[in-house]
């Protein structure tokens, strides 16, 4: 199925709110296409972090109308030889830059079509060395939801860059390793472990994160007392693990990507 644009733009970037940088690719989006409507997913991702952008990405997209065009921008390699990249598969487009951040989200799509963005024509001029969010990424999102044809931006290629994803993994029998992905503003804990993997515990499993161990799985955060840790599962239908009332990263001396043990029975 061909891919047809809607009117709506999403951002997802780690510039934050105190410089102009969002606000200035808005601007670019609506003198190109001031029918677009622009919704921010996030600017909040920590800088130059391409693994939290991509989760971030990846767990929100598919929550918007069929012909949504998502433009993401985590790019520590700007100005580089990283090529920028429109991606295009039956329900969603992706704009952004050739280092992993859109890997997910492509492996995602049926039928994919990734386009190497060398058509200078639908781009600011100059184009900067520090800033392709404004003179590439959003001229050409807005471009493509007026109804320019994918082919006219550049040529079809196949070997984008793929990330590098902590996957689970067995280290023995019932036994497997986690990572925490990522931690929100809450302190709660998503891993890498989904419900699939939680089914093979025939009886119950243990967490061994650090020097904690955590074996009540909770299905909302009311079950749960004040201080306790608990496992729960996230709206992104990955294991998360959290401490009512509290920040379970606090309490439980928690960094992003530390790796876990889960132990089944």
């Amino acid at each position: 199925m061909a891919f047809v644009p809607n009117s709506i733009i999403t951002l997802t970037t780690d510039f934050g709110l105190d410089d102009p940088f969002a606000g200035i690719m808005k601007g670019v989006i609506l003198s190109v296409n001031p029918e677009a409507k622009i919704v921010d997913i996030t600017h909040g991702v920590p800088a130059q972090d391409i693994l939290a952008g991509s989760l971030m990405l990846q767990s929100s997209c598919a929550y918007f109308p069929k012909g949504t065009i998502h433009v993401a921008v985590v790019d520590p390699g700007v100005g580089s030889g990283r090529r920028p990249l429109l991606a295009l598969g039956g329900d969603y487009a992706f704009v952004g830059p050739d280092n992993g951040l859109l890997a997910r989200v492509i492996e995602s799509q049926q039928h994919v079509r990734v386009f190497h963005l060398t058509e200078q024509a639908y781009c600011l001029k100059p184009v900067s060395r520090t800033f392709h969010g404004r003179d590439i990424f959003a001229p050409v999102a807005a471009w493509l939801a007026r109804g320019i044809s994918p082919e006219l931006f550049g040529p079809l290629v196949d070997d984008w860059i793929r990330l590098d994803w902590p996957s689970p993994r067995p280290i023995g029998p019932g036994r497997l390793q986690g990572t925490v992905l990522h931690i929100d503003r809450f302190g709660n804990l998503m891993t890498n472990i989904s419900q699939e993997h939680l089914s093979e515990a025939r009886a119950g499993f243990e967490i061994v994160l650090g020097n904690s161990k955590i074996n009540r799985l909770c299905w909302s955060y009311a079950e749960a007392a004040d201080g306790e840790p608990f496992a729960i599962l996230g709206s992104a239908g990955l294991l998360e693990i959290s401490v009512k009332r509290a920040s379970a990263a606090e309490q439980l001396g928690v960094r992003r990507l530390q790796e876990f043990e889960v132990r089944f029975f």
